[in-house]
């Protein structure tokens, strides 16, 4: 049988873990805040207006044209309000959390996958000193 058939240990323990991120109070705050900003028009379009103007700004920057101060004043601004907006702060502080536990949770699968055990905390620090000429020993899967 695969590890990974319907009726594994391991597909009813990630399910079983899942279903202790979805009953934990917070996740459901969290969802609750996504929800809140998916269902205010205003908030979304403010939100993409913003989003899409510092991707303007961005790729004109990159490709070496210089911002003018009034272009840069005006984003600032209308970001400015965006943070002033409570329903898009709510989910923007939402997604980084939530973003959060879905890398924290993949970082534990990794890690375990890589040592053959469950990690430590002294696992993640060796990882985050080795990574990329630290000096550690390894498992930080960066190369």
């Amino acid at each position: 049988m695969s590890i990974l058939a319907n009726d594994s240990s391991v597909i009813a323990k990630t399910k079983e873990l899942c279903a202790q991120i979805v009953g934990e109070p917070r996740f459901k705050e969290l969802q609750g805040q996504v929800e809140r900003f998916l269902d205010d028009d205003a908030a979304r379009l403010q939100y993409q207006s913003v989003h899409e103007r510092g991707e303007e700004l961005h790729h004109k920057q990159h490709a070496g044209v210089e911002l003018g101060t009034a272009e840069i004043r005006e984003f600032e601004a209308a970001r400015d309000a965006l943070f002033k907006n409570e329903v898009a702060t709510n989910f923007l502080n939402a997604q980084r959390e939530l973003e959060a536990i879905q890398q924290t949770v993949s970082k534990y699968v990794g890690m375990t996958l890589e040592l053959g055990r469950v990690p430590e905390a002294e696992d993640f620090a060796e990882a985050e000193d080795g990574c990329c000429g630290g000096g550690g020993k390894g498992g930080c899967g960066c190369h």
